[in-house]
């Protein structure tokens, strides 16, 4: 595979031709948020629209989990137009999350936390009228518990279930403000086909699916990227 040079951030570095900017970027210590990204899925959500970056010569910004790098590459990922878009983004998606920092269990380990402080974007932000989810939680699996209120639907959970597990207990349902991870038919999780490994729970950036007490699972990394 090829080998090129590009710039990241004034940063010159190296990579395999056809690599995704986002990963290069990550690769040589270059923070880009995103939510969805899983360099090991054959094809790139581009889910959750934080990834922005500004690429000299482009008249608008660009997903950095989709774009492959060339020679000569010259991107921004902090320019004012890719700030304002992830921003954008990132305030919608809080606009709908309930902010509860203090009981949740992903505190101190949450990506939207991380993502928030890079953008400078407070979790409470006020810039969109509010409109939370009223989805009961799901308490009926003895490894974990889903709140599906909490959930940013970045897709890694369904990810894993399907492609890397085999098993596919998980998937997306409806559309719109309703759209939701469940199970097929909505049924408890505890009465599907969950194999109770946990793994959705160690991918989720959010603690939608969390872990419950007492539970010895070692986190099997996905690529060493997320």
């Amino acid at each position: 595979m090829k080998t090129i040079s590009l710039t990241i951030d004034s940063k010159e570095v190296k990579a395999h031709e056809g690599e995704k900017v986002l990963w290069v970027a990550q690769d040589n210590g270059i923070y880009i948020p995103n939510l969805c990204a899983l360099s090991d899925a054959t094809e790139p959500a581009a889910d959750c629209r934080l990834c922005f970056v500004e690429i000299e010569g482009y008249n608008h910004p660009v997903t950095a989990c989709t774009e492959p790098v060339r020679e000569g590459m010259v991107v921004k990922t902090k320019g004012p137009s890719a700030l304002r878009l992830a921003r954008t983004s990132l305030e919608l998606m809080l606009a709908s999350h309930p902010v509860d920092c203090a009981h949740c269990p992903s505190n101190g380990a949450c990506e939207l936390q991380k993502i928030a402080h890079h953008l400078g974007v407070k979790l409470k932000s006020k810039r969109f009228r509010r409109l939370l989810h009223e989805f009961p939680i799901d308490d009926s699996n003895p490894v974990l518990v889903y709140d599906p209120n909490k959930c940013v639907l970045c897709g890694r959970c369904v990810w894993i279930c399907r492609e890397r597990l085999g098993v596919g207990v998980l998937g997306f349902a409806y559309r719109g403000f309703g759209r939701m991870v469940t199970t097929f038919g909505q049924e408890p999780l505890a009465q599907s086909k969950c194999e109770e490994c946990g793994e959705c729970a160690l991918a989720c950036p959010t603690g939608a699916l969390a872990l419950k007490e007492n539970q010895d699972i070692v986190k099997r990394p996905l690529t060493g990227r997320v």
